[in-house]
């Protein structure tokens, strides 16, 4: 027997050595895949906390104070939601805003659709070209777009000249300029922009066999609109009513300008509150209930809205 030992084999199957355990946050971090994710959006919610968060506890705990003099009475109270509520003026402007947004909002939505659509289905080569087309007359500043539409609408503008020339009137139409139906017009071509990308965006995600798969069971073109196109099209209409309806609720520059008395909305009274009456307080209250409005209306509408897809898919 010899006393030599047993060669080892050339290779050893050794197992791999664990990583050295990290303790602290950043072991934390490197453990849970939502500790990562919160950091990485951290810059985000701090921006979204300075700039949304913070502003609106200061507009809450505004509202709940007292104009006095050239000064407020930092005692809480709830006067001004009482005012407001007991005030028929505010209601009034409130529900003339909304309603002239939702309008807005409709006609912005309607008409941006088939131009969307048309780029989506219809142009094969540089589509960019033709987005940045659509999107030109919005580079210019909107003031200016808001004058230009009272130039149009105006008692002698483009619209009562041409229609005096071709015999068509005897007199101007005075309901076009400083009336409700001038700040749905301006406000539907204002923002036009603004439903035109998100619509884009959602057509163009549209997955073309699935038109293809309705044509072959016999949908015609407006069937396969309604039953597939259209409804995989919701997120756009949805993302775009919400981009303008929010906004334009509280627009004041264009009800100020081309309103009229019966065209002024809540944005105005907020504007005068916190400008020539000085009332901060009533100001942020009209703020808060606006805003409370809003987010009601807009729940409701995504909510109805899912149940509609919901139904149809």
């Amino acid at each position: 027997m010899s006393d030599t030992p047993a060669s080892l084999p050339d290779a050893v199957e050794r197992p791999e050595p664990k990583p050295a355990s990290r303790g602290g946050f950043s072991g934390l971090l490197h453990r849970s895949e939502v500790a990562r994710g919160y950091t990485l959006i951290s810059p985000t919610l701090l921006f979204l906390t300075i700039g949304i968060v913070i502003p609106f506890i200061i507009l809450i705990t505004m509202s709940l104070w007292t104009a006095q003099g050239f000064g407020f009475d930092t005692t809480p109270t709830t006067k001004n939601y009482e005012a407001v509520y007991n005030q028929p003026l505010y209601g009034a402007l409130l529900g003339r805003s909304l309603w002239i947004s939702g309008f807005a909002t409709i006609a912005t939505v309607v008409l941006s659709y088939p131009m969307a659509y048309y780029v989506a289905f219809h142009v094969h080569r540089n589509k960019m070209m033709w987005i940045v087309l659509m999107t030109l007359p919005f580079w210019t500043s909107y003031l200016l777009r808001v004058f230009a539409w009272k130039v149009v609408l105006g008692y002698e503008g483009v619209i009562n000249s041409a229609l005096l020339s071709m015999d068509l009137i005897e007199q101007p139409l005075e309901f076009l300029l400083y009336s409700p139906n001038a700040v749905i017009i301006t406000l539907a071509h204002a923002w036009a922009a603004f439903a035109i990308l998100p619509l884009y965006v959602s057509l163009e995600k549209i997955d073309r066999s699935l038109l293809e798969a309705a044509t072959d069971l016999g949908d015609g073109l407006v069937a396969r609109f309604f039953r597939v196109t259209f409804p995989l099209s919701l997120p756009g209409v949805i993302a775009a009513s919400l981009l303008i309806f929010i906004p334009t609720t509280g627009d004041y520059i264009t009800p100020a300008l081309l309103g009229g008395p019966d065209g002024m909305m809540i944005g105005n009274l907020i504007q005068l509150q916190f400008g020539p009456v000085n009332n901060w307080p009533m100001g942020a209250t009209l703020a808060i209930i606006l805003m409370l409005c809003i987010a009601a209306i807009a729940a409701i509408f995504m909510i109805t809205t899912k149940i509609v897809k919901d139904r149809i898919l």
